[in-house]
C-alpha cells in the first residue's frame, strides 16, 4: 500500500532539520535487514545497533514519511482490547503478562527518549478513559476491578470525581497512571540518528522489489535501482501486511482514521494533568495536548483502508472532532490549524503481529496493528532482536502470527 495519509499533517512541521541518507547502489552482505524506517523499523535498528548486531535500514520512502508521521502519539498500556476482555480469550497469566510488558515498554520508551539527547517531547501523562453511555459503566468497572486486581496503577472516578475535576461530566471513567506522550517524528528521527551512530547502515529511497531465498540459507533482496543485499535474517518492520503475506497468514481489517490539531489554545488550565482522553465506545475518539499548546484528537474510524482525498469530504469528517474538543472544553475554541486522515490496521483478535514467519526460515515481522503501535514496536523491537540472537521471549507465544486466536477469529 504505497498512500498511507491524506492531508496536513502536523509533526513534519515540528522539526525542521534533520538527517537525510542516501539510496542503496551497491550490493552488500549484513546479518540483519530491515526492511522500513518508521517507529518498527528505527526501534529494531537501534536495539540491533545497541546488541552489536550489524544490520541495515531500508526505507522506500523517507525515514518516518509513512505512517509515523500520521502517528498521534498517545502510549498507554491499556489496548483496544479491555485487560478483562483479553483474559477471557486468552487466558489470566497471558493477559496479565502482555498488559505487564506495554506497560513495561511505556518505560523503555521514556528511558530511550531520554539516551537518545534529542527533543523527542516525551512527557509522562496519565489517561482518563472514560464511559460514552451509561450502559458502558458495568463493564468499565469490571475492568478497573481487574487492572486493580492484579497491581497496575488505576482509580475509579465517578461523574463527581470527573466533574470536579475537567468541564465536563461523564457516567464513569478509569484513570490510568504511567502512560505518556511523544512526538513520533522527532522519535523516530532520533532513534534513527542514534542508531547510525552506533553502526547501523541506512538508505531512503530504497524499494525492496524482490526477495528470494539463496541455497545456503541467506536471503537475497533486490531493490528497484538493481542493487542486492545478502542477510541472514530479514525484518518485514512496513507497518501492515506484507505482499508476500497477504491472505495467507494474517487475518486483519485495514480502516481510514482521521485526526486534527488545533492552533495554539490561549485556555488550557481546565485540562487537567494534560491527561489523554479516550472513551468507550467503538469506534472510540480520543485526544491529548502538545507541547506547544494545541489540542490533537483523532477517532472516527471508517471500514475502508483507502486515505480519502477530498478536502471537503475530509473537513466533514474532522470537524465533528473539532466540534467534540469544544464540546468537552468549552474554553478551548482555538480553531483547526491541521487536518489528516491515515490507513489503520486492526487485527481480529486486538494483538500485534510480532516474530519469526512460521514457514520461511530467518524472517521475522513487527507489524503493529492496532491503537497501541508505538509501544507495540518497543516490544517488538527486543522480542525480534532475541529471537536472532537464539534468546526466548515471554510473549513470543503471545503475538506470534500462527496463534490459536487468529486461527478463531
Amino acid at each position: 500500500m504505497k498512500n498511507l495519509y491524506s492531508g496536513r499533517l502536523y509533526w513534519p512541521e515540528t522539526l525542521s532539520q534533520y538527517q537525510t541518507y542516501l539510496p542503496l547502489e551497491s550490493d552488500l552482505t549484513i546479518q540483519v535487514a530491515i526492511i522500513g524506517g518508521g517507529l518498527s523499523g528505527a526501534l529494531c535498528g537501534y536495539e540491533l545497533a545497541k546488541q552489536g548486531i550489524p544490520s541495515i535500514i531500508l526505507e522506500r520512502g523517507e525515514i518516518a514519511g509513512g505512517s509515523t508521521a500520521a502517528n498521534t502519539g498517545l502510549l498507554q498500556f491499556s489496548n483496544d482490547i479491555m485487560l478483562s476482555e483479553l483474559i477471557d480469550q486468552i487466558g489470566e497469566s497471558a493477559a496479565v503478562l502482555f498488559y505487564r510488558a506495554c506497560e513495561l515498554a511505556i518505560r523503555q520508551l521514556r528511558d530511550m527518549s531520554a539516551e537518545l539527547g534529542k527533543d523527542v517531547e516525551f512527557a509522562a501523562r496519565s489517561s482518563l478513559y472514560f464511559a460514552s453511555h451509561m450502559q458502558d459503566v458495568p463493564k468499565l468497572k469490571r475492568e478497573y476491578e481487574t487492572l486493580h486486581s492484579h497491581g497496575f496503577q488505576v482509580e475509579y472516578w465517578e461523574p463527581s470525581d470527573i466533574s470536579a475535576r475537567f468541564p465536563f461530566r461523564k457516567p464513569g471513567a478509569i484513570v490510568t497512571h504511567g502512560d505518556a506522550e511523544v512526538n513520533p517524528f522527532r522519535f523516530v528521527h532520533a532513534a534513527a540518528e542514534a542508531a547510525a551512530r552506533k553502526g547501523a547502515a541506512i538508505h531512503e529511497g530504497t524499494d525492496i522489489i524482490a526477495h528470494e531465498t539463496l541455497a545456503d540459507g541467506r536471503h537475497r533482496l533486490r531493490t528497484s535501482h538493481g542493487a542486492s543485499v545478502d542477510a541472514e535474517h530479514v525484518i518485514y518492520a512496513v507497518g501492515y501486511e506484507p505482499e508476500k503475506l497477504r491472505g495467507k497468514l494474517i487475518k486483519a481489517d485495514l480502516n481510514r482514521s482521521f485526526a486534527i490539531a488545533t492552533e495554539k489554545q490561549p485556555h488550557l488550565d481546565s485540562w487537567y494533568g494534560r491527561y489523554l482522553i479516550w472513551e468507550t465506545a467503538r469506534p472510540y475518539s480520543y485526544m491529548r495536548t502538545t507541547t506547544d499548546g494545541r489540542i490533537l484528537a483523532g477517532g472516527l474510524d471508517e471500514d475502508t483502508p483507502i486515505p480519502l482525498e477530498s478536502d471537503r469530504l475530509q473537513h466533514e469528517r474532522t470537524s465533528r472532532l473539532h466540534e467534540q474538543i469544544k464540546q468537552l472544553f468549552p474554553s478551548c475554541q482555538a480553531p483547526l490549524a491541521y487536518e489528516w486522515n491515515a490507513t489503520f490496521g486492526e487485527s481480529r483478535d486486538n494483538l500485534p503481529f510480532i516474530g519469526k514467519d512460521p514457514a520461511w526460515p530467518g524472517v521475522y515481522y513487527c507489524l503493529g496493528y492496532g491503537g497501541n503501535g508505538t509501544v507495540y514496536s518497543m516490544i517488538a523491537s527486543q522480542l525480534v532482536t532475541d529471537q536472532i540472537r537464539g534468546i526466548d521471549h515471554p510473549l513470543a507465544d503471545i503475538v506470534r502470527l500462527d496463534r490459536p486466536t487468529l486461527q478463531e477469529a
